[in-house]
């Protein structure tokens, strides 16, 4: 990491956002990070450094995001990379979460992410450089029982993602969406995961998936500070992924599901192609 970047990341109070961080700061690179609370993330870090810059915001409110970045510009003089690292889970049925719950778990998730590159991309395109990652999930690819909305929002993430790539390409602007598997981060904990709270008892599988992930936390295979370098690494390759799945979970869940789109596809493929004109 010779060459010295501006990097903005959100939501890096803890999990990945503070790994990113720390190891960035530890190598010299220049940061802004986001948090809902400004001293929170200061602690979190625990950095006294020039090249370190903490910003609360509220991500769903536009001029708190148009702020930031500005703030940002203004301190370090350009913008190079931009991980839109903030969201949390949401377990429960489709039934079972009301529409007030679903719609924050998107605009967190979602929406969030919109409005950061909405207000980042006049200075990347400025300066005909940049790279944009945004943090989906493997259930936006694979999703799991129970967690529907989750699954909906992080599939969003990687579809806009998918498209921005193209967008952007002719601006010299790069793109990658990652999707990890389980990491031994705080993401199963009540700060970063928030459950049903209307239960309904039909749904004996979505109990049973719940109380899975419930005792997995703890004892996530994943490894957050090497998916932090490995995040970090992808930014200095000539030719990044669009694609970067994290975990050996991750990586067999999306084998698995690409294995039988392909075999479902051409099992229909007769119906498939009997719509078109003759």
């Amino acid at each position: 990491m010779d060459n010295k970047k501006v990097w903005f990341i959100t939501g890096a109070s803890k999990g990945f956002g503070l790994s990113l961080v720390k190891q960035l700061l530890d190598a010299g690179q220049l940061v802004a990070a986001t948090s809902r609370n400004q001293q929170e993330l200061t602690n979190a870090v625990g950095s006294t450094s020039t090249n370190f810059l903490a910003l609360q915001i509220d991500l769903i409110s536009e001029s708190s995001v148009s702020l930031a970045l500005q703030h940002t510009y203004e301190t370090f003089g350009k913008i190079d990379v931009v991980i839109n690292n903030a969201g949390y889970g949401i377990g429960g049925a489709i039934e079972e979460l009301t529409d007030a719950q679903t719609r924050t778990a998107f605009d967190v998730n979602v929406f969030a992410t919109l409005n950061v590159i909405r207000f980042v991309m006049p200075y990347l395109r400025k300066q005909r450089s940049g790279h944009i990652i945004n943090i989906a999930s493997i259930a936006g690819i694979v999703g799991g029982t129970g967690w529907a909305v989750y699954a909906a929002a992080k599939h969003a993430v990687i579809g806009l993602s998918q498209v921005l790539a193209m967008d952007v390409k002719a601006l010299g602007i790069k793109v990658t969406v990652v999707a990890p598997g389980a990491f031994r981060t705080s993401f199963l904990t009540k700060g970063s995961l928030t459950m049903t709270a209307n239960p309904i008892a039909d749904y004996a599988d979505v109990r049973e998936s719940h109380c899975k992930y419930s005792k997995m936390n703890g004892e996530q295979a994943g490894d957050p500070e090497k998916a932090a370098t490995s995040i970090i690494n992808v930014v200095y390759e000539e030719n990044p992924p669009l694609y970067l799945l994290l975990g050996g979970d991750a990586y067999n869940r999306a084998l698995t599901k690409l294995d039988g789109m392909y075999k479902e596809i051409h099992e229909w493929e007769e119906i498939t192609c009997a719509t078109d004109f003759d």
